[in-house]
């Protein structure tokens, strides 16, 4: 039998990069957890966006409603969008898993693209409605809408912001702990922004022209 003598010196290092790796699964851990809660006050806000929607709903003062104002074929393409971004997404995190870097680039470049396309028809949706008379001022309904509608689209840029800032990351430094975290913490955000928009679809523009029909 051969025994193994360690070095104090190895066994020292061991002992560091061990203790190392334990920070950073800790640290993720404690990032992801804190992000939870950031988009469960997200999710709150726009509860209450959604309930004041709600409330606004048939207050047009004598204007159009959603029959009239919204083409759902068009925001049937948005959605479509963004759902495919979401997609995308999920591929660019299989790749940075497999520290892929091309392949990572080159979905999150999609995801970009995608998601760049669905703000670009909102707002060009927004800007025909208030170019035919139809801004937030008009009535309490569209005060709602565009409060509703317009929060989410701010939060679709703030993460089409993140992905670029990601792309350089991924770019200069690789797939350390912390780029995969912050990836990890991006695809959170991002899918959670599909499945609000997923909301706003259906109550927003599907039930709305049910209702108003």
């Amino acid at each position: 039998m051969q025994l193994e003598i360690q070095r104090p010196g190895e066994y020292s290092m061991r002992a560091e990069n061990a203790h190392a790796h334990n920070d950073d699964r800790e640290s993720t851990s404690t990032t992801v957890f804190g992000f939870w809660i950031y988009l469960m006050t997200d999710a709150m806000l726009f509860a209450t966006l959604f309930a004041t929607y709600a409330v606004l709903f048939t207050s047009y003062a004598g204007g159009e409603g959603p029959r009239e104002l919204f083409e759902l074929p068009f925001v049937a393409v948005e959605t479509f969008l963004l759902l495919v971004s979401s997609t995308t997404y999920g591929f660019a995190m299989i790749a940075a898993r497999a520290e892929n870097r091309t392949a990572t680039l080159v979905w999150l470049g999609l995801t970009f693209a995608l998601g760049a396309g669905f703000l670009g028809m909102e707002m060009h949706e927004f800007g025909g409605l208030i170019a035919e008379g139809n801004g937030p001022a008009r009535s309490a309904f569209l005060s709602g809408f565009f409060t509703l509608v317009g929060t989410h689209g701010l939060h679709v840029a703030a993460g089409l912001v993140w992905i670029a800032v990601m792309v350089g990351q991924v770019v200069a430094f690789g797939f350390s702990e912390t780029i995969m975290r912050r990836l990890m913490c991006l695809s959170l955000f991002w899918h959670f922004l599909d499945v609000v928009w997923i909301c706003v679809f259906s109550i927003v523009y599907l039930l709305g022209v049910i209702l108003n029909g």
